[in-house]
């Protein structure tokens, strides 16, 4: 007997579908291009325990004949004939293949009611085959047929329940791209009232909500699956990933915690509490739960490496170095170690030291980054020579990161005050990528550099058009407005929304405290620029706070601010201005 292929590539790409993400389901995309050529068929040569079980079937010629013919009929792009053989021997032989060959040349040419046909006949022949069912659902979903969609998503749960959830979620993404995500959630909620004791669907169901936006849709489902099934680790896991979607990292952390107590020897409750810690910004906590996870696991250098960056947000450099030299020694996490190795250095204001760390960086993901900051502090040490020559050299090895290393370049000419030549090298960029937010921001601070403040506004607002929160453009624009013009309502609008948005952001504070200055509201300017340099010790922050206090009348608390930054950077262009237009007057 002669196997035929068609639509070989299609056909493995469904079937090997359950392992990839959602959006790829490929076959399926492929019906919306079939005037591309079908590819040929081929006859495949039958393995041994295939020739054994054909030996024991005896196939009419007149089947044969139709197979025959089917091929041909493929081989001449004659795909209405080569389906008919295929559907009628189908009929003929009980042998799912034949079947399978018609549904696969049916969905390409998109006939829907012989598919239908085909893959009927399939799960007749293979009731278990889990690309016959999910064609068989996805053509139910796709007509809207409710009932028939139902019954193939059961059958799909019976069948194949461990795989239940991808291969639904990888049908449901095929179809919102159609606009049907409400069938969908109906199609599931009327398989959970037939099946109130499957967990598995109520999850589906909660991840669907989530699509969807509708993050309590998604809690009261996720409920439902724990009361169903209450230590199930993956919905533990989704629930408190609920929570930090909604911003309760306080319930996130409990649902953990307890799950931590419940599993004490499963590490990934505690890896993922850790993370949703630092998300929340509780570096001591996710200190002491990563020093739990070593504990238990000293072989565990995912978590020691997670230990010594949360050392590095507390400040405890020296710690962080112990652990990331001992890293050095692994083969795996040397790039990383020796990366962060250099940032410790480069903090501690060693140039040599740092640069050796971040050279000891030649492969992997971090050597792109390691050559950055190699490059960064030599320009911040005024070694413009050296890192314009490995500039140049990053560019030839590195192309696909053009962006970045153009960004780089224009920072090195507005570090030498060559603010017009970063000006036009972002122009020309301009031109290529139009709308490119990185380059029109960076633009917008060299306009403002040159004089050029209409381009800063229109740059700054063309990134607002399509971005309407972009904090980091509102404070930009709203900034501006307040220091170099007196559009102080406009501005507001801005920079209100700006702390909206990010209300602990240092800078954000400092512009809404600047706008309160000039609107004369002294004290909540001053509380508004005291916070902001609590929590950054900024130049120009420093010298805005300096210039409030020295209004209100406390000019020995500005002296000390002044003096505390100038110490630190004597050549900085905000403090020196402070001193120029107020300090060096009462002297």
């Amino acid at each position: 007997m002669l196997i035929f292929r068609f639509f070989s590539v299609i056909f493995l790409v469904l079937l090997n579908g359950c392992a990839s993400a959602p959006e790829q389901l490929q076959p399926i995309e492929s019906e919306k291009s079939s005037e591309k050529p079908v590819p040929s068929a081929n006859i495949v040569r039958p393995n041994a325990k295939t020739q054994q079980s054909e030996a024991k079937t005896s196939i009419d010629p007149d089947v044969l004949f139709m197979l025959l013919t089917a091929e041909l009929a493929g081989q001449r792009g004659q795909y209405d004939i080569a389906l008919e053989g295929y559907l009628e021997a189908a009929k003929r032989v009980k042998d799912p293949r034949f079947a399978e060959r018609a549904a696969m040349i049916a969905m390409y040419i998109k006939d829907t009611n012989r598919m239908n046909e085909a893959v009927s006949l399939w799960l007749g022949q293979d009731f278990s085959n889990q690309t016959a069912r999910k064609l068989a659902v996805l053509s139910a979903l796709k007509a809207g047929d409710k009932p028939r969609a139902v019954e193939h998503v059961e059958a799909l749960l019976k069948t194949d329940p461990a795989g239940f959830e991808k291969s639904f979620l990888e049908l449901a993404s095929v179809m919102q791209k159609e606009g049907k995500t409400g069938f969908i959630a109906e199609v599931l909620d009327a398989v959970s009232l037939k099946h109130p004791d499957q967990a598995m669907v109520y999850f589906v169901q909660a991840v669907l909500a989530m699509q969807m936006n509708s993050s309590d849709l998604a809690e009261q489902k996720i409920q439902q699956a724990l009361r169903t099934q209450p230590n199930w680790d993956k919905a533990l896991i989704f629930q408190a990933q609920l929570a930090v979607f909604s911003g309760d990292f306080n319930k996130a952390k409990r649902v953990l915690q307890n799950a931590s107590i419940k599993y004490p020897n499963d590490s990934k409750f505690k890896k993922l509490l850790a993370q949703i810690l630092i998300k929340a910004k509780s570096y001591e906590e996710a200190m002491q739960t990563y020093q739990a996870l070593v504990r238990d696991d000293p072989k565990d250098n995912e978590s020691w490496f997670a230990l010594a960056l949360v050392f590095l947000q507390l400040d405890k450099d020296g710690q962080a170095e112990d652990i990331f030299e001992t890293l050095f020694d692994d083969a795996q996490w040397r790039p990383q170690a020796a990366f962060y190795l250099g940032k410790i250095e480069e903090k501690r204001g060693h140039v040599k030291k740092a640069l050796v760390w971040y050279d000891t960086v030649s492969e992997g993901g971090a050597a792109f980054d390691a050559s950055v900051s190699a490059i960064s502090l030599l320009a911040k040490d005024k070694q413009f020579a050296e890192a314009s020559s490995r500039l140049g050299l990053l560019s030839s090895k590195y192309p696909q990161q053009k962006l970045r290393i153009l960004l780089l370049q224009s920072e090195m000419y507005s570090q030498q005050k060559q603010y017009q030549k970063a000006f036009d090298l972002l122009t020309s960029a301009l031109v290529q990528l139009p709308d490119e937010k990185d380059l029109l921001y960076t633009r917008a601070l060299m306009a403002e550099r040159i004089g050029k403040f209409e381009i800063l506004e229109a740059d700054l607002k063309k990134i607002l058009a399509k971005n309407p929160d972009n904090a980091e453009a509102l404070n930009a624009l709203g900034y501006t407005l307040v220091d170099k013009t007196n559009r102080y309502a406009e501005a507001e609008r801005y920079l209100k929304r700006a702390l909206e948005l990010t209300p602990d952001e240092a800078v954000i504070m400092d512009s809404y405290g600047w706008l309160q200055f000039k609107l004369g509201n002294m004290p909540k300017a001053l509380n508004l620029l005291q916070r902001a340099y609590v929590k950054q010790q900024e130049n120009e922050i420093a010298a805005h706070l300096a210039e409030v206090l020295w209004m209100m009348g406390k000019q020995d608390e500005a002296k000390i601010i002044f003096r505390e930054a100038i110490e630190k950077t004597p050549e900085d262009e905000y403090l020196l201005d402070f001193k120029k237009r107020i300090l060096d007057k009462v002297q």
